[in-house]
């Protein structure tokens, strides 16, 4: 008997001991632009251990990292503060198993849960290959409070997203890229940040024209009308933001409508580019008063420098501060050569607003997107064409360019719309 006790009174501290470890993260639900921070307790001094992170995307396709750390003389790890002795990434970073996460089978690249919905990160802190604790975070899209509309207001369409609260708010236009559809994810990051952001579609959406081809820039006019009329926009406080041949729409309305008073444009064209994607009837992507607007042809003007000068967006002409943030490691176009174009030409104007470049040495084509997701990318078949795209970046460049860049885009748009 006396031996059954001894044992039991083992077994019970082994018990105590193996069931102190924990893994928390603080807070357990944040937006999917915020960090959160993942921290482990309970561990024997000095102790090596592995923790991991899983999540499926909006394709159900399983993404997991994993990296080993060390913990510290109290039995604590703390992975914003802490980096890792081995494992998928190497730095300092408070969500470093999220960004550098991989696919567990062969995928082009993350893909955001459908509808706007949120999405669940499991992490496991492991011993020996042996869960001894997991902890949960939820990635949400919208911020509680958030509304939607829905529009069909004539030939518009897309969806206004309104902030809460009863005040008018500054109001973003946010128009997107080749891929067509409304970009209803950005305007729902700037509405949780207090603006009103209607997500315009302007092809291969609903009764609209299938391609990026011959659209009329007076339905982006409509637009404008249509938010500073609505009464829960501030109709003097608008901005237009883009990304892509969307960042290259923006420069355009932006040297067109003085209702713009400030423009975002990520990875953008200095020029406007030919019609896309795949077979088009008309080769130009633009037209205004019924007639097409300049652009460089689909195989480039470098021999046609006429060609060039017609096809370049005459950004001078806005009437408010630009922000631009492109990848030098982008693999679809040369974004930050353009970038870098524009504010050239900005500064060769004495352009009197405020011009910010913000460039990326080692970010692809989705350089400085407002979510902390995983960020490796291989090849993807473009949606419209169906080519494969190669958008270029590393993932630790890429998650590099979104955190910093999410907090200057909005207070960009707060000083320019807000503090103005």
């Amino acid at each position: 008997m006396l031996k059954l006790r001894v044992l039991n009174v083992f077994a019970a501290a082994a018990f105590a001991q193996a069931s102190a470890q924990t893994i928390e993260i603080k807070p357990p639900r944040v937006m999917v632009d915020e960090s959160a921070t993942l921290s482990a307790s309970g561990l024997q001094p000095n102790e090596r251990v592995t923790i991991a992170a899983e999540l499926s995307d909006g394709a159900a396709v399983r993404w997991d990292a994993r990296a080993e750390f060390v913990a510290d003389q109290g039995g604590n790890i703390d992975v914003s503060k802490q980096a890792p002795v081995a494992g998928s990434y190497k730095e300092v970073s408070a969500m470093g198993l999220v960004w550098s996460m991989m696919p567990t089978s062969r995928v082009g690249r993350y893909q955001s849960p459908k509808m706007l919905g949120g999405q669940w990160i499991e992490f496991r802190l492991t011993r020996d290959k042996q869960p001894i604790a997991t902890a949960k975070l939820e990635q949400v899209a919208l911020a509680d409070g958030v509304r939607r509309v829905i529009v069909h207001a004539g030939d518009l369409r897309g969806t206004l997203f309104i902030p809460s609260g009863e005040e008018r708010h500054p109001g973003v236009l946010v128009v997107g890229g080749s891929e067509g559809g409304f970009p209803g994810r950005r305007a729902a990051w700037l509405a949780s940040h207090g603006f009103a952001a209607f997500a315009l579609a302007y092809f291969h959406f609903d009764d609209l024209p299938e391609n990026l081809e011959a659209i009329p820039l007076e339905y982006f006019g409509r637009a404008l009308s249509w938010m500073a009329e609505r009464p829960e926009i501030d109709g003097d406080h608008i901005a237009v933001l883009g990304v892509s041949r969307g960042g290259e729409l923006a420069l355009q309305l932006g040297s067109m409508y003085p209702r713009i008073k400030a423009v975002v444009a990520y990875v953008p064209a200095d020029k406007r580019h030919a019609a896309c994607c795949g077979f088009t009837r008309f080769p130009f992507a633009w037209t205004w008063q019924g007639k097409p607007l300049g652009f460089i042809p689909a195989r480039g003007a470098v021999d046609h420098p006429e060609l060039t000068l017609r096809a370049t967006i005459e950004v001078e002409r806005s009437e408010g501060p630009v922000l631009l943030i492109s990848g030098q490691a982008d693999g679809v176009w040369e974004s930050s050569a353009m970038a870098d174009s524009v504010v050239n030409r900005l500064e060769h104007a004495h352009f009197k607003y405020e011009v910010e470049h913000l460039k990326y040495p080692h970010a692809g084509h989705t350089a400085g997107r407002p979510e902390i997701v995983p960020e490796w990318q291989g090849l993807s078949q473009h949606p419209l064409s169906g080519r494969m795209v190669n958008t270029g970046g590393t993932p630790k460049g890429n998650a590099e360019s979104a955190l910093d860049a999410i907090p200057k885009v909005i207070d960009f748009l707060q000083k320019s719309l807000v503090s103005r």
